[in-house]
């Protein structure tokens, strides 16, 4: 059986905390930030969000670089477009 990345993304949806789908939210609404940042704006504890980026990057929906001592994170636009397909599903229910 051959599965779309439509199918796909609806499947990783539900295997996500949801803490995911707040940091990329945020991250698509304010844009790029570092860490302390988005934990604050997407109101997920810091000790859980180190976890869930680790989720996301690892799923391509989030990029992690360095800037100074500060990791940055943003949102890919494969991030953007699963953003899309949860937001498709959810209507869809």
């Amino acid at each position: 059986m051959t599965m779309t990345l439509y199918d796909y993304f609806k499947k990783a949806s539900g295997r996500l905390p949801e803490e995911a789908h707040r940091v990329l939210n945020t991250l698509l609404n304010a844009g790029k930030m570092n860490k302390e940042d988005l934990s604050l704006m997407s109101t997920t504890k810091r000790a859980v969000l180190d976890h869930v980026l680790f989720q996301l990057y690892a799923l391509g929906l989030v990029d992690i670089s360095s800037e100074g001592k500060s990791k940055m994170c943003e949102i890919t636009k494969l991030g953007e477009q699963y953003l899309d397909i949860v937001a498709d599903t959810d209507e869809a229910m």
